[in-house]
């Protein structure tokens, strides 16, 4: 039997909502989510006591509405908690812009984009395997490696769980012990990143890693770092995206080097992190709106 519950997410103003939404459409993958017909964001969810899909669409200025479709309504806290997660939707916007806008050079990204949220994750394990695969590829290519990989190996949803079947319809990312499983063919990707992603997959099996959301950054960096293959880029954006560190800061990515160079500030990773000291504890914020510049400077 499936449950629809209604979904009314309040936060504190301003909310970029909108841009968020087109950021999770440009990083959809296909069988875990999709824009839906009505433009609202479609991604399933793996529940304590059983699968669920959600839709969200931004209301308002302050509110995300929906509906989360559950096989079992036990879970509709568990899975609203996440959705805020996801979303970012527990910042104070007013605190985190006026700090970041003490300095000149953010002062104005952060009037044009008010509001700019973290985007976080419904499964911390999901956003490890993003992090691993997108090492050195494109955002697309990442997501078309992680979309066969749901397509070809995760669990089909029941009936009716999924409000606009179309396609391949949505499924369930394969559990940890099923990717730690998997050859090289199955993962298409060069042998010392798939060999990685098994090990990833295999600490969160065997319970070494812990991913959940509430776990210490620092424990869950510091068990990250221990794997061969995992290195300080990825340990600093699964620790931003998918435990909540807000202050996490990955200075050596490449685009975010672009971005900080567009705008006069230090193009090398070391230059970049000491320059972000003055945005602390808030410099998770400052590396999205960096991001947000790059993505500008990319759209005619």
């Amino acid at each position: 039997m499936v449950e629809t519950i209604p979904l009314r997410l309040s936060c504190r103003a301003p909310f970029a909502g909108r841009a968020l939404v087109a950021v999770l459409a440009a990083r959809a993958v296909d069988g875990l989510e999709r824009i839906g017909t009505d433009g609202s964001y479609l991604r399933t969810l793996a529940l304590p006591h059983g699968p669920a899909v959600a839709r969200l669409r931004p209301a308002e200025d302050d509110v995300v509405e929906g509906e989360l479709r559950a096989t079992d309504a036990r879970d509709a806290e568990v899975a609203v908690a996440r959705l805020r997660h996801l979303l970012d939707l527990d910042a104070d916007p007013a605190v985190v812009d006026a700090h970041l806008a003490t300095d000149p050079v953010l002062a104005p990204l952060v009037a044009l984009r008010p509001g700019l949220r973290v985007l976080g994750t419904v499964d911390g394990f999901e956003l490890a395997l993003r992090a691993v695969i997108g090492q050195q590829v494109s955002v697309a290519a990442a997501r078309t490696v992680l979309g066969r990989v749901v397509l070809a190996h995760g669990a089909p949803l029941p009936g009716g769980l999924d409000p606009e079947p179309a396609g391949h319809g949505l499924r369930l990312l394969p559990e940890a012990r099923v990717v730690a499983g998997l050859p090289d063919d199955a993962l298409a990707m060069p042998r010392a990143r798939a060999a990685t992603v098994r090990r990833v997959a295999a600490a969160v099996a065997d319970g070494t890693l812990d991913l959940r959301h509430g776990v210490a950054p620092g424990t869950a960096t510091a068990a990250l770092l221990a794997l061969r293959g995992i290195g300080p880029w990825t340990a600093s954006y699964v620790a931003m995206r998918g435990l909540g560190d807000r202050d996490a800061f990955p200075a050596s990515d490449l685009v975010l080097r672009q971005a900080a160079a567009s705008l006069g500030l230090p193009s090398d990773a070391r230059g970049l992190a000491r320059h972000a000291e003055r945005w602390s504890p808030w410099r998770a914020y400052a590396a999205q709106h960096l991001w947000a510049v790059a993505a500008a400077a990319r759209t005619p």
